[in-house]
């Protein structure tokens, strides 16, 4: 039915743009003709404006779907219009006037629908990069290179419109079995240079679709920046206020970075054992950096303290209490990685797990990720962008990398860029580790 819905709608749309030989053609009184003309115009508008019934449950999916159906349209309608123009206005509209507007008019009116497409999709899809806006602003006008552009932003809409849908799909079939109602809350515990903001989450689309498999979702909202020993203890005190108000006895912490080591602080060295049930680091420095020992050794120490003070008046002004770049920093050394193995023993009453992601070149992030990716190759192999992977290994521990070229980098593993990568579903990720934290009894 949506086929045969999509042909009569194409069909309309090829009489509306070749309206003038359509009348040509057919031989229909004045009155007629207006009427028509009111009603396919009235269609046109429609066209444009409706949106599909993809993703019943987001109007976006629906936006970008309809926006690539009306690209699809303008390319068969081209190749249409290329076959009525050789074979048929060239050799049946007379006058200079007339053949003018029969060409002009489906240029015209192709054009419109084609960037009507290109607009609901550059405004609804959450896939195209800002440097796919930037070469857009560029080339849109360009011969050839502008055909290239539309036919990428109408595979980006496409794939999008097909994993989302497939998603819910997914997700509203299991519901019910709420496959991620945790004993416990789970508590997520940001890394370093980030806070857990409302209008931005630090972990993208991952709590939504924990929530709605039925987990229960609190943030460490610890500052950005400040040693393990201070973040730690914000880390306590945000436990106990977790404890108080869910009611429950303990947490299952899931930590990314370097909230991994504030955690394991926290527990080791401040009590929280007793209220923690497990803890899962992400893509956690537990042998240090060896980057970040290179760096401070290198730079200059007035180009540090620049950087120091610049980070800390900026995140003063975001909601810090009082951050500290350099601490922050210092403790990812891993020159400090040793001692601080040996002051915070695993309890033998917490579940631990790590996870790591890996990047298959420089080319899987974005060009700060790409750059230090190979330096720590150089240093230490494996890495994610940040990490390498042996420091990673915590506990039960395994590594995840896309198929193909992409890999999954330190940013793209708490989905930092809301992307849809090939082969790698970071939100169903993050339901697999919270499932089998269930299933364990946690």
């Amino acid at each position: 039915m949506k086929y045969l819905k999509n042909t009569v709608q194409l069909i309309l749309l090829l009489i509306f743009y070749n309206i003038i030989p359509f009348y040509t053609l057919v031989k229909i009184p004045i009155a007629l003709k207006v009427i028509t003309t009111v009603v396919l115009s009235v269609l046109f508008v429609f066209t444009l404006v409706h949106s599909e019934k993809a993703g019943k449950d987001s109007k976006k999916l629906k936006r970008i779907e309809s926006g690539c159906l009306l690209v699809k349209y303008c390319g068969i309608s081209a190749i249409a219009e290329i076959i009525v123009l050789f074979f048929y206005i060239r050799g049946n509209i007379s006058g200079v006037i007339n053949t003018v507007f029969a060409v002009a008019f489906p240029i015209v009116f192709i054009a419109v629908t084609l960037f009507s497409g290109i607009i609901k999709i550059l405004i609804c899809s959450k896939q195209v990069k800002i440097t796919d806006y930037i070469i857009l602003l560029l080339f849109w006008w360009f011969p050839i290179v502008n055909i290239f552009l539309f036919v990428k932003f109408y595979k980006i809409g496409k794939r999008e419109v097909i994993f989302e849908t497939d998603k819910l799909e997914l997700e509203n079939s299991r519901a019910q079995n709420e496959i991620c109602k945790t004993k416990y809350p789970i508590l997520m515990v940001h890394g370093i240079f980030f806070r857990d903001w409302q209008f931005f989450n630090y972990w993208g689309r991952i709590p939504a679709a924990l929530i709605r498999n039925g987990a229960e979702i609190y943030y460490g909202n610890q500052q950005s920046a400040s040693s393990i020993e201070r973040s730690a203890s914000e880390l306590r005190d945000r436990i106990l206020e977790v404890i108080n108000e869910s009611g429950a006895e303990k947490v299952n912490i899931i930590a990314h970075s370097k909230g991994g080591l504030d955690s394991r602080y926290a527990i080791s060295c401040l009590g929280m054992d007793k209220y923690v049930a497990s803890l899962t680091t992400i893509n956690t420095p537990h042998s240090g950096c060896n980057m970040v020992d290179y760096l401070f050794d290198k730079l200059p120490q007035s180009v540090i303290d620049f950087l120091t003070r610049k980070y800390n008046r900026i995140f003063s002004k975001l909601g810090d209490n009082s951050p500290d770049f350099i601490e922050g920093a210092n403790d990812l050394r891993a020159s400090r990685a040793d001692a601080f193995n040996q002051k915070t023993p695993d309890s033998p009453d917490v579940f631990y797990q790590s996870r790591m992601s890996v990047m298959s070149s420089w080319r899987s992030a974005f060009f700060v990720l790409g750059i230090s990716h190979l330096l720590i190759k150089k240093l230490d192999g494996d890495n994610d962008g940040l990490v390498y992977v042996e420091s990673a290994k915590h506990g039960d521990f395994s590594v995840v990398s896309a198929p193909k070229r992409r890999g999954i980098s330190h940013g793209d593993v708490i989905d930092l860029m809301r992307e849809n990568i090939e082969g790698y579903d970071v939100r169903e990720y993050y339901v697999d580790i919270i499932k089998n934290l269930k299933e364990k009894g946690l």
